[in-house]
């Protein structure tokens, strides 16, 4: 069944509700989806149709979410690059499935002087004002001829054939997103969720957020999609979002109060940077729901401090398995609080209804080999010991785009595929799971294993706050602090004298993550302390 379907059914029992709510104006589920079938004719009148690619450069928006409903509706394929990927992921992008249309701001149109795929593309769309050799998104609608009848692009299969309200009839294994990514080595590979696949998230993610009639400040945009599809009005907020962690806190919080919004679903960093903010500004909250990142328990204590009586749901997963477990400030004991201020890592609760998660013997960055059921078995670790996260359900994404990727995190046991996380937990005697950090940062040497997320929620703690990392540098085992937090170096090593550490280090900046700025690049930091070393 076609994603879209989901999304007009909610516009058709509850056409005058709000829908989305921006800075720049507010629109209702009717509109939102009358603007997204004007849109698909559009589309399909300029040869856009099942299977075509059409790739975004627009940030959250009512023009990106209504723009997102009509190429679901045509069966075309979405396309997202991670906004600071570089001019080779983009090319790299572009050549992998070599998009029909790129629609974009203005600003972003100019990347096509510079990139020569994107200057390819047949379709240009501008989002915004008018742009040289572009057609502008409001320009669009039914044509007389709107009919789906230019020749189908090569190897993509028929094209839908659809007019009016109508929604192209797709299988579930037919692709709908392709989300591209660079890795640490800089070669780029898209997650592919088909419609099958991103109707499971949704669904998994359903009991975590916003009930129909909510409203829900949302800076994660697959919440964006469940909240159209569940009936929630969405507050966008009123930030830049390509750098969560750097956001201007005042306009968000000035959306906060004037809508009286009482859920926010967020990264940690954004949750973060309004933690940041005057004491009273979060006291509308009564739920706020933060993922995409490790959620340290210090961020949690903040948020209890900042709004009294808030829940607080931490969801693990990625873009590949969402969500994979969660737990909820309530659910935490005063004693896992404090084991997680010792070193016992990070507690992320229950493993969610819909996955099924085992953890395997760490293999570090090694391929996996395709297995059976008697071999998961066997490197499947006892209750109580650490290994690496491997999941599995109808909402895990089945392989990347070509392959490209599928060795390093796929597992293929008989008809099910597990996905490799790269993450370290155990679980506990409660059966719920704890996060230890990367595989690929776990400090093994002479003295033992140190786990990341051990030593950085402690020194977090010992710190009262403040971003940390936990890094073997040179053959030591370093802590690195970012040099606004005060610190007493002595006394911290003292606090951490179980992790056996070498020294503590103060940086300007620790380098994170470009999507979510809530992990720590390690490859990066280790560039940067290699740069200190050598510095006159």
């Amino acid at each position: 069944m076609n994603v879209a379907t989901l999304l007009s059914a909610v516009a058709r029992e509850r056409p005058d509700a709000p829908a989305l709510v921006t800075p720049r104006g507010t629109i209702s589920f009717g509109a939102l989806d009358a603007r997204s079938s004007r849109i698909a004719q559009g589309l399909a009148a300029l040869g856009v149709g099942a299977g075509d690619g059409v790739l975004f450069f627009e940030p959250p928006s009512i023009a990106l979410y209504a723009s997102l409903a009509a190429v679901f509706r045509l069966g075309a394929v979405a396309m997202f690059v991670e906004p600071s990927a570089g001019r080779a992921v983009l090319e790299a992008a572009c050549a992998m499935w070599p998009p029909r249309a790129f629609v974009a701001t203005p600003r972003a149109h100019l990347l096509r002087l510079i990139v020569p795929g994107l200057r390819r593309i047949p379709v240009k769309i501008s989002t915004g004002g008018w742009v040289p050799g572009a057609t502008t998104l409001s320009a669009l609608g039914p044509r007389p001829s709107a009919a789906m009848d230019a020749p189908r692009a090569e190897g993509r299969g028929p094209r839908a054939r659809a007019a009016g309200n109508a929604v192209a009839a797709v299988a579930d294994d037919h692709p709908a997103l392709l989300t591209f990514t660079s890795g640490s080595t800089g070669a780029p590979k898209a997650a592919v969720r088909t419609h099958g696949i991103l109707r499971a998230q949704l669904e998994a993610l359903g009991p975590l957020t916003a009930r129909r009639g909510e409203r829900e400040m949302v800076s994660l945009p697959i919440v964006v999609l469940l909240n159209l599809a569940s009936g929630a009005e969405t507050v966008l907020p009123d930030a830049d979002l390509r750098r969560p962690g750097e956001i201007d806190a005042r306009p968000v919080l000035a959306q906060l109060r004037a809508h009286v919004v009482e859920r926010l679903t967020a990264s940690p960093a954004f949750v973060e940077r309004l933690l940041d903010a005057p004491p009273a500004a979060l006291t509308t909250l009564r739920t706020v729901v933060t993922g995409g990142g490790p959620v340290f328990p210090d961020v949690v204590e903040r948020l209890e401090r900042a709004a009294p009586g808030v829940r607080v749901v931490t969801v693990y997963g990625s873009t590949e398995a969402e969500p994979i477990a969660h737990v909820a400030n309530d659910e935490m004991s005063e004693r896992d609080r404090e084991a997680m201020r010792a070193g016992a890592g990070l507690l992320v609760g229950s493993v969610a209804p819909v996955a099924t998660v085992r953890l395997i013997a760490a293999h570090r960055s090694e391929p996996s080999a395709p297995t059976d059921a008697d071999e998961l078995d066997r490197l499947t670790v006892p209750l109580g010991e650490v290994g690496e996260i491997v999941v599995a359900g109808p909402h895990v994404v089945r392989g990347y785009l070509h392959g490209r990727g599928d060795a390093e995190s796929k597992i293929r046991v008989d008809d099910v595929v597990w996905h490799r996380t790269g993450d370290l937990g155990r679980f506990d005697e409660h059966g719920r799971l704890w996060l230890l950090g990367r595989a690929s940062a776990a400090i093994v040497d002479e003295r033992g294993t140190l786990y990341p997320f051990a030593v950085e929620c402690a020194a977090r703690h010992a710190l009262g706050g403040g971003r940390v990392a936990v890094i073997a540098h040179a053959g030591r085992r370093l802590l690195v602090v970012e040099r606004s937090a005060a610190v007493d170096r002595e006394r911290l090593r003292g606090a951490l004298s179980w992790a056996r550490l070498d020294d503590v280090v103060a940086v300007d900046r620790i380098p994170l993550d470009r999507r979510h700025n809530s992990k720590v690049d390690h490859a990066s930091l280790e560039r940067l302390l290699l740069t200190r070393d050598h510095s006159p």
